[in-house]
């Protein structure tokens, strides 16, 4: 019967054997049996099973686990990977056991140490140069099932593959300026490769529009909104210990012709010149005319010289020019994306009919040298041939050849007496001669007397300031300051960085290259400011640059505030600027006064471009103190106060001298003398007035009494 009803089913009539076999039972579903004994007289009594029995297949060991494999070897590891078996047995796999063999060995032993459901598993702490074979088996409730297959023997070393590369790109690539282009690829290797990528043997390096994305197999380098600088040679290597594979791709960013360089002016008349420039870059598209214009110097607007085309020539004689007038030329390249930035101007010329060569220079001679280079130096020709010197052609011969090589294409280039010759091969013995041009054309060549043997020497530091060190720095509060300058000499010159001759701050972040220094000071404050000096030194000397740098901050507070001519409704304020103007012009002082019984201080000017104030309106016997600050672009300083109270009262002072002092009678005893007020009283009511008189001729005067009202009779005499 089913465990979920009463009613015994019959599963057969007659069994003569001790066992029977039911059939048509349900999977998973639990049943009870019985049985009971027949014989001729009848059937027994049942004997019950006791307990339930669900129906479902026999439960044994999982079958073995499949596809075992090793996935990374190193030179103390195995890393191995397998499938579940087939057949799970029945039951669900509750482990596997990884176990191993050393080859020479007869037995396995188990790897794993833990209960693993992962089929994934590095054995580890192995010693390089040994072999072995690995089985793993799975478990379930029944116990352990069969081994898989053993793995070839592996021996503990390092995987090394080359690095291998497809790429989706071609060795060129054209690309409309604006556009975004990628270069995309696979690769792989063991160990795991590095990815470079290089522009024109440059590493690329990420920004707002280059992006470099590189998986584990896959790599990347997108440009977006492209520009004429992005065209290059693109190369990506990957390598790793075993090697190295590379890819090229030439990329073209196309658009509208770089501006020609400065053009050239030459064979001038009173009427005619002709203007010559060099093939530009033609943007990536062939250049289909170029446009000539021109104008007088002193003049703004640019007039084409001819509608033709002017194609494949780089030079065209300008017709048509006014003899005396100075004109400037340009050029402008086009082709079939339109037209590019125009040259710079050319140098100026007169219209006017040619002048004579110059007489050669004077005196050429080899003033320095070093492994690779001679500078050399000489005096202006005696005769400039009635036009300017445009500059200097400067020539070298390696001595026991015969051709003479220039060092520079152009005059305008050496403008100067003195030009650097580069690229010379260390050892050689090399001759020199120069030549003057003016308009005319070029002088006959002068000589450097001997010649000159390349080779090193030793070189005094040199200091080329960059723009933030050739002048006074002004940095303002909480900014960064940066303090930067090209080092030269040979050996390389150590650096050393001082404020007002002290160690600079510990704030400061100092950086030294073979080029050059750079301090750095972030979240600037007022104390950073002073003198700082740059000193590079090597066996040839020494040299010291330095700079002023200002903090411009709030002002410092005004000095000597002094309170005077007091009155009982007013005082007068003065005070000297302050020492420090925190680096800006002060634009005006603050004043405040406060009432000592109150803690408010009261704003009285707060606009005065002027050191001085005076303070009204004050109340009478008041006592009052005051302050003032100074401000600048940056803000208010802090305030200098007066040291004690002022109190609000008119100051008293001697009256001034009585009026109209005369005589209204005299008599042989004495004299009625009569006077007006004076004009001013001092600040008190006059109280009386002293008489004294002095006799004719005498020295000393005699006091004769002090009077109430403005007359007094002397007597006495």
């Amino acid at each position: 019967r089913e465990s979920d009803h009463r009613a015994w089913t019959p599963v057969s009539c007659t069994v003569t054997r001790q066992n029977a076999t039911v059939q048509g039972l349900i999977e998973g579903k639990a049943y009870f049996f019985r049985i009971a004994a027949e014989n001729i007289i009848g059937m027994g009594p049942f004997t019950e099973t006791t307990k339930e029995i669900v129906i479902r297949d026999p439960i044994t060991v999982p079958d073995r686990p499949e596809d075992l494999e090793v996935k990374a070897v190193t030179k103390n590891s195995v890393t191995l990977t397998w499938n579940p078996p087939k057949y799970n047995g029945g039951s669900d796999i509750t482990m596997y056991v990884l176990e191993s063999r050393l080859i020479g060995k007869e037995k396995f032993h188990k790897v794993t140490k833990e209960k693993m459901l992962d089929r994934k598993y590095t054995v580890e702490g192995l010693k390089e140069g040994d072999t072995y074979e690995y089985r793993v088996s799975a478990c379930n409730i029944v116990g352990q099932g069969k081994p898989s297959f053993c793995t070839k023997p592996i021996t503990c070393k390092d995987e090394i593959a080359p690095p291998s590369l497809d790429l989706d790109f071609r060795d060129k690539l054209i690309v409309r300026v604006g556009e975004a282009f990628s270069l995309t690829g696979r690769y792989s290797g063991k160990p795991a490769p590095k990815v470079t990528w290089l522009k024109d043997d440059i590493v690329v390096k990420e920004d707002d529009r280059i992006k470099i994305q590189t998986t584990p197999t896959t790599l990347c380098l997108g440009i977006l909104k492209s520009v004429r600088e992005d065209s290059g040679k693109y190369c990506v290597t990957v390598e790793n210990s075993t090697g190295s594979r590379k890819g090229f791709c030439q990329v073209n960013v196309v658009g509208v012709p770089d501006a020609p360089e400065q053009p050239i002016i030459k064979d001038v008349t009173k009427d005619s010149a002709v203007v010559v420039w060099k093939k530009p870059y033609d943007g990536g598209k062939p250049i289909t005319n170029y446009i000539v214009e021109k104008k007088e110097t002193m003049a703004t607007r640019w007039v084409r010289v001819t509608r033709d085309p002017i194609f494949p020539s780089t030079q065209f004689k300008v017709p048509d020019l006014l003899e005396g007038c100075q004109y400037e030329f340009r050029v402008s390249a086009e082709n079939e994306i339109g037209v590019g930035d125009p040259s710079p101007p050319s140098k100026p010329i007169f219209a006017r009919d040619p002048i004579a060569k110059p007489s050669p220079p004077i005196n050429p001679e080899a003033v320095d040298k070093t492994k690779n280079s001679v500078d050399l130096s000489w005096q202006p020709p005696r005769h400039d041939g009635n036009g300017k010197i445009i500059g200097y052609l400067v020539e070298y011969q390696k001595v026991g050849d015969e051709e003479w090589k220039k060092a520079n294409l152009t005059a305008d280039s050496c403008p100067e007496t003195k030009y650097k010759v580069t690229g010379l091969t260390e050892g050689l013995t090399y001759k020199f001669r120069v030549r003057a041009v003016n308009a005319a054309g070029e002088s006959e060549p002068a000589y450097v007397p001997d010649p000159v043997e390349v080779k090193d020497r030793l070189e005094p530091p040199e200091l080329i300031l960059d723009a933030n060190m050739a002048r006074e720095q002004h940095v303002k509060a909480g900014d960064t300051l940066r303090l930067s300058a090209v080092i030269k000499g040979v050996p390389f010159p150590k650096v050393s960085w001082k404020k007002e001759d002290h160690e600079v701050s510990p704030k400061a972040d100092i950086e030294v290259t073979g080029v050059g220094s750079k301090l750095e000071i972030r979240n600037t404050v007022h104390e950073d400011g002073g003198i700082y000096s740059l000193t590079v030194e090597n066996p040839a000397g020494s040299k010291t640059v330095s700079v002023k740098v200002v903090v411009l901050d709030k002002p410092g507070p005004p000095r000597n505030l002094q309170v005077s001519e007091v009155r009982s409704d007013s005082c007068y304020l003065t005070w000297m600027e302050p020492e420090d103007d925190g680096g800006s012009v002060i634009t005006n002082y603050v004043v405040e006064r406060k009432d000592v019984a109150s803690a408010q201080w009261v704003a009285i000017s707060s606009s005065s471009k002027k050191r001085s104030h005076i303070a009204k309106y004050l109340i009478e016997g008041t006592q009052y103190l005051f302050r003032v600050a100074a401000e600048n672009q940056y803000g208010r300083g802090p305030y200098v106060e007066t040291l004690k109270p002022i109190k609000a009262i008119d100051p008293l002072h001697p009256p001034g001298p009585p009026k109209n002092l005369h005589h209204v009678d005299v008599d042989k005893t004495e004299v009625s003398l009569v006077w007006d007020r004076p004009d001013r009283d001092g600040g008190a009511e006059i109280t009386g007035y002293l008489v004294e008189y002095q006799e004719d001729g005498a020295d000393e005067w005699t006091k004769f009494q002090t009077v109430p009202m403005l007359d007094c009779v002397v007597t006495g005499l």
